[in-house]
């Protein structure tokens, strides 16, 4: 990889190296070693040692918590400018909090946590960066907590498209092109596969949507918002 070719790219697409002057961010990214990952591959393990830190260049991640049942739980969907491992950043040795596993082809810029602890002490903003990004985790896991309690499966599984139009969307001539499967959108909407694909399916008899193998193509974003 070419550090300043990629850099405007990364730093534009990932909260990670925000505000970082571009002398910086260029010594960061040329620290950092180039991963690809197969689609359905892992990438980090609940409860393994967090000895690295991903930022996802290019592809899709799954990033799910496996119950003591074997019960997969889905948290995020992650894209380009993405994180995985922030805990790596911290100068105590912790524990990774959950599984990511690659769902597309995917290209990672990798540090490893010795290197990641002399990045952060030259670069403070660093730090408060991985800060901002893991407080908007947390709220996110805040607003689906309460879109439990107060919103219907409905208006959470509209929220969750609505939000992955935004995060990883493909404008086609048709609409909006989504890689998601039922499973997946249902998983990030905390309803059960059921219920969305009951609710997928109204949508789909209403013209506002239509459904493929692994995707969803959104004709009608407008008819999702709820006032």
């Amino acid at each position: 990889m070419n550090p300043s070719r990629s850099t405007s790219v990364v730093s534009k697409s990932s909260t990670l190296l925000k505000d970082i002057e571009r002398g910086a961010v260029q010594a960061i990214l040329a620290s950092a070693e180039v991963r690809h990952i197969s689609a359905k591959r892992n990438i980090t393990t609940g409860g393994d040692e967090a000895t690295h830190l991903f930022l996802v260049r290019s592809g899709r991640v799954h990033y799910y918590h496996v119950t003591k049942e074997g019960t997969s739980v889905l948290l995020a969907w992650l894209v380009p400018g993405d994180v995985i491992g922030l805990v790596a950043m911290l100068k105590v040795r912790s524990t990774y909090m959950a599984t990511a596993d690659a769902t597309s082809d995917c290209e990672l810029l990798v540090w490893r946590h010795s290197v990641l602890s002399k990045l952060v002490s030259r670069h403070p903003l660093l730090a408060e960066n991985g800060l901002q990004i893991a407080l908007g985790y947390l709220r996110s896991y805040v607003a689906r907590h309460i879109g439990l309690v107060t919103k219907t499966a409905e208006e959470r599984l509209a929220e969750t498209l609505l939000s992955l139009v935004d995060r990883s969307g493909e404008i086609v001539p048709d609409g909006i092109d989504i890689h998601a499967t039922n499973d997946q959108l249902a998983g990030l909407a905390d309803i059960s596969p059921f219920t969305a694909s009951r609710v997928l399916n109204n949508w789909e008899r209403a013209g506002v949507l239509s459904k493929g193998r692994g995707r969803v193509l959104l004709k009608s974003p407008e008819s999702l918002i709820v006032g």
